[in-house]
């Protein structure tokens, strides 16, 4: 089960609104998303959380780039979700580095991926790409100057997502969306 919410700052403090993310297709969706619901151009934090899984926090301070950090990239790259959050730049890799280059590509006559005798004991191949990394990527301080430190991010497991509004002090307002 997921749970996804908006955190704006305001002047009179942290405003919550539960938001469908049924029609998010990448990051810069999500950013702008996040961009309507501070008109002012105040900080806004969409809070994502799956269930037992992993958590992740887009920080959107008005037209900067949106600062990220998830919880278990492993994990997320499992959710719809969590490949919004997962772009090659979070991951560190170049665009385009997930497409096999043809020229990688073992074309010896094989058929049906049978593998030739010397690659058999080899393991993946090398055009199966870079796996997504287990654990924690991104932006960890993404919270520091609110209060939440690296340390305490990441150390955040079943229920991130209310603790993070408690060290915010607002609990309350995202209880009403919950």
């Amino acid at each position: 089960m997921y749970f996804a919410a908006l955190l704006a700052r305001t002047e009179d403090g942290w405003e919550a609104s539960d938001t469908e993310l049924d029609d998010v297709e990448t990051l810069s969706d999500l950013a702008d998303l996040a961009r309507e619901a501070s008109p002012d151009e105040d900080t806004v934090l969409v809070l994502i959380e799956q269930e037992a899984g992993w958590f992740g926090v887009v920080r959107v301070d008005g037209e900067e780039d949106p600062r990220i950090y998830v919880s278990d990239a492993a994990a997320a790259a499992r959710s719809s979700y969590g490949e919004i959050l997962l772009t090659d730049e979070l991951l560190g890799r170049e665009p385009g580095d997930d497409v096999p280059d043809l020229d990688a590509l073992d074309l010896d006559g094989t058929e049906d991926g049978e593998p030739d005798d010397e690659d058999a004991d080899d393991g993946p191949s090398a055009a199966s790409g870079e796996s997504v990394p287990h654990g924690p990527v991104g932006d960890a301080q993404v919270l520091e100057d609110l209060g939440v430190t690296e340390k305490e991010l990441r150390s955040m497991t079943e229920d991130a997502v209310s603790e993070i509004a408690e060290a915010l002090g607002a609990s309350e307002v995202l209880e009403t969306v919950r």
